[in-house]
């Protein structure tokens, strides 16, 4: 464990060494969650060391990145090959089970209101990579959703200052508040989805 928290501290001490690209690699990697990497990128903003919307366009780039690489092993490693080496990306099976249900359940449009969802956030990227969902479809979703969550985690991290390790105490609200818009996204676009499938059908 105490591997662990020194390879933290020094992957915090590479994004501030490289700034913009720093914060990009950090959600690229993987290897903590990206609300910690972001919200010290706040905490980086708030020092004057990178500027806010530089962070966001980095931290959007970097987390639709690390989606689409896991889209990828999914599209061609498949189930087995993430249950065995998942771990290395934060992912586990009950994260896959939850994922894949959901996925089966709402289907493609899901791909964006599950990066607001614990549990299923992180794995949804591997049934869509399974059912070779069109990559361009799922690169927009993940993009529209990754911009928010980039953007609220940076503000809170700004917000934080030094504090910015209490992250998750402070950004409890705003993220049952993001869900709830993300779900309301949700019913309208099956809505709207029934409505065109009972207009082709009459």
């Amino acid at each position: 464990m105490e591997f662990f928290y020194e390879a933290v501290g020094q992957l915090f001490a590479w994004i501030q060494q490289l700034g913009y690209f720093g914060i990009m690699l950090g959600l690229m990697v993987e290897v903590i969650p990206s609300e910690i990497v972001l919200a010290y990128g706040g905490y980086l903003v708030s020092l004057g060391e990178v500027h806010f919307l530089g962070a966001m366009l980095f931290g959007t780039i970097g987390g639709v990145l690390a989606q689409l690489f896991i889209y990828w092993i999914g599209r061609y490693g498949g189930r087995p090959f993430l249950e065995k080496y998942g771990k290395y990306i934060l992912i586990k099976k009950k994260h896959i089970d939850y994922a894949e249900e959901w996925f089966g359940k709402y289907g493609t449009g899901v791909i964006f209101t599950a990066r607001f969802v614990p549990v299923v956030r992180h794995a949804i990227s591997i049934p869509a990579g399974i059912s070779k969902m069109n990559v361009g479809r799922f690169t927009l979703l993940t993009t529209l959703a990754v911009i928010p969550w980039t953007a609220l985690f940076l503000y809170l991290g700004l917000l934080l200052g030094d504090q910015w390790e209490h992250i998750d105490e402070k950004a409890g609200p705003y993220v049952q508040e993001i869900l709830l818009g993300a779900l309301a996204v949700m019913i309208l676009y099956f809505l709207i989805k029934w409505i065109k499938s009972a207009k082709a059908r009459s």
